[in-house]
Protein backbone atom coordinates (compact mmCIF):
# COMPACT_ATOMS: atom_id res chain seq x y z
CA UNK A 1 0.00 0.00 0.00
CA UNK A 2 1.55 3.48 -0.66
CA UNK A 3 2.03 6.68 1.44
CA UNK A 4 -1.03 8.66 1.21
CA UNK A 5 -0.29 12.07 -0.37
CA UNK A 6 -1.33 13.85 2.71
CA UNK A 7 1.61 11.86 4.58
CA UNK A 8 3.67 12.84 1.95
CA UNK A 9 2.71 16.68 1.83
CA UNK A 10 3.02 16.94 5.92
CA UNK A 11 6.56 15.25 5.48
CA UNK A 12 7.78 17.89 3.39
CA UNK A 13 6.98 20.93 4.94
CA UNK A 14 8.48 19.72 7.84
CA UNK A 15 12.39 20.37 8.96
CA UNK A 16 13.57 16.88 7.42
CA UNK A 17 11.54 17.01 4.48
CA UNK A 18 12.96 20.35 3.42
CA UNK A 19 16.51 18.13 4.00
CA UNK A 20 15.41 15.73 2.10
CA UNK A 21 14.68 17.98 -0.61
CA UNK A 22 17.39 20.39 -0.70
CA UNK A 23 20.54 17.24 -0.64
CA UNK A 24 17.98 15.73 -3.79
CA UNK A 25 17.75 18.87 -5.45
CA UNK A 26 21.47 19.75 -5.71
CA UNK A 27 22.07 16.60 -7.60
CA UNK A 28 19.16 17.00 -9.44
CA UNK A 29 20.38 20.17 -10.26
CA UNK A 30 23.90 19.39 -11.40
CA UNK A 31 22.27 16.27 -13.87
CA UNK A 32 19.62 19.18 -15.82
CA UNK A 33 21.05 22.34 -15.47
CA UNK A 34 19.00 23.61 -18.24
CA UNK A 35 15.38 22.50 -18.82
CA UNK A 36 14.46 25.68 -21.53
CA UNK A 37 11.70 24.06 -23.77
CA UNK A 38 11.39 21.18 -22.76
CA UNK A 39 8.60 18.92 -21.59
CA UNK A 40 9.16 17.78 -18.01
CA UNK A 41 6.93 15.31 -16.20
CA UNK A 42 7.02 13.96 -12.53
CA UNK A 43 5.70 10.82 -11.75
CA UNK A 44 4.59 9.88 -8.36
CA UNK A 45 5.14 12.82 -5.70
CA UNK A 46 7.96 15.13 -7.13
CA UNK A 47 6.60 18.34 -6.91
CA UNK A 48 8.53 19.27 -3.77
CA UNK A 49 11.37 18.93 -7.10
CA UNK A 50 9.60 20.67 -10.29
CA UNK A 51 8.69 24.11 -8.90
CA UNK A 52 12.74 24.74 -10.10
CA UNK A 53 11.63 23.76 -13.82
CA UNK A 54 8.42 25.71 -14.39
CA UNK A 55 9.92 29.30 -15.29
CA UNK A 56 12.21 27.84 -17.95
CA UNK A 57 10.29 24.30 -19.32
CA UNK A 58 7.74 24.77 -21.88
CA UNK A 59 5.47 22.45 -19.85
CA UNK A 60 5.50 20.47 -16.49
CA UNK A 61 3.09 17.86 -15.07
CA UNK A 62 2.70 16.02 -11.99
CA UNK A 63 1.06 12.69 -12.44
CA UNK A 64 0.58 10.71 -9.31
CA UNK A 65 -0.93 7.36 -8.59
CA UNK A 66 -4.18 6.68 -7.96
CA UNK A 67 -3.27 4.67 -5.02
CA UNK A 68 -1.96 7.74 -3.48
CA UNK A 69 -3.95 10.14 -4.30
CA UNK A 70 -3.17 13.80 -6.06
CA UNK A 71 -2.39 16.89 -4.73
CA UNK A 72 -3.33 20.14 -6.26
CA UNK A 73 -0.60 21.95 -8.11
CA UNK A 74 0.63 24.64 -8.36
CA UNK A 75 -1.72 26.62 -5.65
CA UNK A 76 -1.43 29.81 -7.57
CA UNK A 77 -1.68 29.30 -11.44
CA UNK A 78 -4.01 26.34 -13.69
CA UNK A 79 -3.73 22.94 -12.29
CA UNK A 80 -0.79 20.88 -13.60
CA UNK A 81 -1.56 17.53 -11.96
CA UNK A 82 -2.95 14.57 -13.33
CA UNK A 83 -4.11 11.27 -10.85
CA UNK A 84 -3.92 7.77 -13.33
CA UNK A 85 -3.27 4.14 -12.90
CA UNK A 86 0.49 3.71 -12.68
CA UNK A 87 0.51 0.88 -15.58
CA UNK A 88 -1.69 3.15 -18.05
CA UNK A 89 -0.55 6.41 -18.29
CA UNK A 90 -2.97 8.82 -20.03
CA UNK A 91 -0.41 10.79 -22.64
CA UNK A 92 0.66 9.80 -26.12
CA UNK A 93 3.60 8.73 -27.16
CA UNK A 94 7.24 10.48 -27.05
CA UNK A 95 6.12 13.52 -25.65
CA UNK A 96 8.27 14.00 -22.78
CA UNK A 97 12.04 14.66 -22.92
CA UNK A 98 12.69 14.70 -19.47
CA UNK A 99 11.08 11.99 -16.37
CA UNK A 100 11.22 12.62 -12.92
CA UNK A 101 10.39 9.37 -10.60
CA UNK A 102 9.93 10.25 -7.01
CA UNK A 103 8.34 8.13 -4.45
CA UNK A 104 7.05 5.66 -7.38
CA UNK A 105 9.13 2.72 -8.12
CA UNK A 106 9.20 1.59 -4.01
CA UNK A 107 5.71 1.30 -3.50
CA UNK A 108 4.87 -0.23 -6.80
CA UNK A 109 3.03 -3.11 -7.62
CA UNK A 110 3.70 -3.19 -11.15
CA UNK A 111 7.69 -1.73 -11.72
CA UNK A 112 7.97 -2.68 -15.09
CA UNK A 113 4.69 -2.15 -17.23
CA UNK A 114 5.41 1.57 -15.10
CA UNK A 115 8.75 1.97 -16.66
CA UNK A 116 7.54 0.59 -20.02
CA UNK A 117 4.61 2.94 -20.04
CA UNK A 118 7.62 6.16 -19.18
CA UNK A 119 9.70 4.85 -21.82
CA UNK A 120 6.30 4.95 -24.19
CA UNK A 121 6.04 8.29 -23.60
CA UNK A 122 9.26 9.77 -23.60
CA UNK A 123 11.06 11.05 -26.65
CA UNK A 124 13.66 9.47 -28.32
CA UNK A 125 16.75 9.76 -26.47
CA UNK A 126 15.28 11.00 -23.73
CA UNK A 127 16.12 11.20 -20.18
CA UNK A 128 15.24 9.90 -16.80
CA UNK A 129 16.31 10.07 -13.24
CA UNK A 130 15.06 8.19 -10.49
CA UNK A 131 15.30 8.94 -6.89
CA UNK A 132 14.46 5.97 -4.30
CA UNK A 133 15.68 5.19 -1.37
CA UNK A 134 19.12 3.54 -0.77
CA UNK A 135 19.24 0.29 0.45
CA UNK A 136 22.18 0.36 2.68
CA UNK A 137 21.09 3.42 4.34
CA UNK A 138 19.45 4.12 7.72
CA UNK A 139 16.73 6.17 5.46
CA UNK A 140 15.57 3.07 4.56
CA UNK A 141 15.03 1.35 7.82
CA UNK A 142 13.58 4.30 9.37
CA UNK A 143 9.40 4.43 9.65
CA UNK A 144 10.14 8.20 10.62
CA UNK A 145 9.75 9.44 6.33
CA UNK A 146 8.45 7.90 3.65
CA UNK A 147 11.84 6.94 2.41
CA UNK A 148 11.06 3.95 4.38
CA UNK A 149 7.67 2.30 2.87
CA UNK A 150 8.30 -0.16 0.03
CA UNK A 151 10.94 -1.45 -1.43
CA UNK A 152 14.83 0.36 -1.50
CA UNK A 153 17.28 -0.11 -3.65
CA UNK A 154 20.79 -0.24 -4.86
CA UNK A 155 22.70 1.29 -7.60
CA UNK A 156 23.14 -2.16 -9.12
CA UNK A 157 19.64 -2.93 -8.63
CA UNK A 158 17.98 0.01 -10.19
CA UNK A 159 20.72 -0.29 -13.14
CA UNK A 160 19.43 -3.65 -13.65
CA UNK A 161 15.97 -2.29 -13.63
CA UNK A 162 16.12 0.25 -15.83
CA UNK A 163 17.78 -1.31 -18.85
CA UNK A 164 15.53 -4.15 -18.54
CA UNK A 165 13.24 -1.16 -19.16
CA UNK A 166 15.58 -0.59 -22.37
CA UNK A 167 16.78 2.79 -20.63
CA UNK A 168 20.69 3.16 -20.53
CA UNK A 169 21.66 4.23 -17.32
CA UNK A 170 24.46 7.05 -17.64
CA UNK A 171 24.85 8.26 -14.33
CA UNK A 172 23.95 7.73 -10.44
CA UNK A 173 24.86 9.41 -6.97
CA UNK A 174 23.47 9.18 -3.52
CA UNK A 175 22.61 12.40 -1.42
CA UNK A 176 21.01 12.60 2.30
CA UNK A 177 23.57 12.24 4.84
CA UNK A 178 22.09 13.42 7.72
CA UNK A 179 20.39 10.95 10.35
CA UNK A 180 16.67 10.26 9.56
CA UNK A 181 15.41 12.38 12.76
CA UNK A 182 13.67 15.42 12.68
CA UNK A 183 15.78 16.99 16.20
CA UNK A 184 16.26 20.59 15.21
CA UNK A 185 20.65 20.76 15.81
CA UNK A 186 20.05 17.70 13.33
CA UNK A 187 18.71 18.89 10.73
CA UNK A 188 20.07 22.11 11.21
CA UNK A 189 23.72 20.65 10.52
CA UNK A 190 22.09 18.69 7.55
CA UNK A 191 24.40 20.36 4.95
CA UNK A 192 27.34 20.17 7.06
CA UNK A 193 26.58 15.76 7.05
CA UNK A 194 26.09 16.47 3.51
CA UNK A 195 29.85 17.78 2.71
CA UNK A 196 31.28 15.03 4.65
CA UNK A 197 29.09 12.43 4.05
CA UNK A 198 30.00 12.16 0.07
CA UNK A 199 33.99 11.69 1.69
CA UNK A 200 33.76 9.88 4.72
CA UNK A 201 30.39 7.14 4.10
CA UNK A 202 29.59 7.56 0.40
CA UNK A 203 27.36 4.02 0.70
CA UNK A 204 25.94 5.43 3.56
CA UNK A 205 23.31 8.22 1.91
CA UNK A 206 19.84 7.94 2.14
CA UNK A 207 19.27 8.42 -1.49
CA UNK A 208 20.26 7.01 -4.54
CA UNK A 209 19.68 8.77 -7.69
CA UNK A 210 20.09 7.61 -11.16
CA UNK A 211 19.88 9.02 -14.51
CA UNK A 212 19.10 7.24 -17.69
CA UNK A 213 18.22 7.51 -21.58
CA UNK A 214 15.81 5.73 -23.40
CA UNK A 215 16.81 3.67 -26.45
CA UNK A 216 14.96 2.35 -28.97
CA UNK A 217 16.63 -0.88 -29.19
CA UNK A 218 18.13 -3.38 -26.56
CA UNK A 219 21.86 -2.75 -25.96
CA UNK A 220 23.75 -5.91 -26.62
CA UNK A 221 25.27 -5.86 -23.41
CA UNK A 222 24.23 -4.30 -19.53
CA UNK A 223 26.51 -2.33 -17.53
CA UNK A 224 25.06 -2.19 -14.42
CA UNK A 225 27.91 -2.01 -11.96
CA UNK A 226 29.18 1.40 -13.85
CA UNK A 227 28.96 4.25 -11.32
CA UNK A 228 29.45 7.81 -13.23
CA UNK A 229 30.93 10.64 -10.90
CA UNK A 230 33.43 12.49 -13.18
CA UNK A 231 33.43 15.96 -13.98
CA UNK A 232 32.15 16.89 -17.12
CA UNK A 233 31.38 19.82 -19.06
CA UNK A 234 27.13 21.28 -19.24
CA UNK A 235 25.49 19.53 -22.11
CA UNK A 236 22.67 20.92 -24.14
CA UNK A 237 19.77 18.49 -25.49
CA UNK A 238 21.72 17.33 -28.25
CA UNK A 239 24.94 16.28 -26.86
CA UNK A 240 26.39 13.31 -25.55
CA UNK A 241 25.07 11.53 -21.86
CA UNK A 242 27.42 13.17 -19.79
CA UNK A 243 28.70 11.86 -16.04
CA UNK A 244 27.44 13.55 -12.69
CA UNK A 245 29.44 16.38 -11.26
CA UNK A 246 29.77 16.19 -7.71
CA UNK A 247 28.19 19.82 -6.08
CA UNK A 248 29.75 21.86 -2.75
CA UNK A 249 26.58 21.70 -0.20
Amino acid sequence: MRVDVLALQRFYVSPLGAVARRAASRRLGALWPDTSGLDVLGLGYAIPYLEVFRPEARRVVALMPAEQGAEPWPSEDAGLTALADEARLPFIDAVFDRVLIVHALEESDAVRPLLREVWRGMAPEGRLVVIAANRWSYWAQSDATPFGSGRPFSRRQLAALLSDAMFEPVASARALYAPPSGWGPLTRAADAFESVGEKVWPALGGLVLMEAVKRLYAATSRSQGRVLLAKAPERTRSRAPRSLPKRQA
